[in-house]
């Protein structure tokens, strides 16, 4: 089975949706992969309550989604993480880029970059269903690819 990693600022909001959401896609459409998710900087989410943003626990309720990893708090980022994954995108490159580059150098450029900053510029109903949308088409590449043995 082959992982993609969703990255984020604080593993709470945008890559814990990004991860939910393509496992539910995954499992659904027979798909051999699995995401994870973690944080690039914790320590900025001092203001982040429990150990999932409630706006993605009431959005993927409203698609039927179960949130399997509710009871999970957020994880830091290692470089294990990083090594093992096939796949890692970041969900906003302008926040994102220079944490990886900070923290993760060679890693940078291995990188995909998203565009889907986080609540302080983009409400979460317009975040979220832009999320969703880029992984509905994630999982239809990574399914195209593997149909063609890449």
């Amino acid at each position: 089975m082959k992982t993609v990693l969703f990255l984020c600022t604080g593993n709470y909001y945008r890559s814990r949706f990004a991860e939910e959401v393509f496992n539910h896609l995954a499992e659904r459409s027979g798909l051999d992969w699995r995401a994870q998710s973690r944080g690039l900087a914790l320590e900025r989410g001092v203001d982040n309550v429990g150990p999932i943003s409630t706006f993605v626990e009431t959005a993927l309720k409203a698609r039927d989604i179960p949130v399997v990893g509710i009871e999970r708090m957020p994880s830091s980022c290692a470089a294990s993480d990083l090594e093992v994954a096939d796949l890692v995108i970041a969900l906003h490159e302008d926040e994102h880029r220079p944490l990886m580059i900070e923290r993760f150098p060679i890693w940078d450029r291995s990188v995909e970059y998203w565009r889907v900053p986080d609540t302080d510029l983009l409400a979460p109903d317009i975040a979220l269903p832009s999320i969703e949308k880029q992984v509905n088409l994630l999982v239809a590449r990574l399914r195209d690819r593997d149909r063609l043995g890449a």
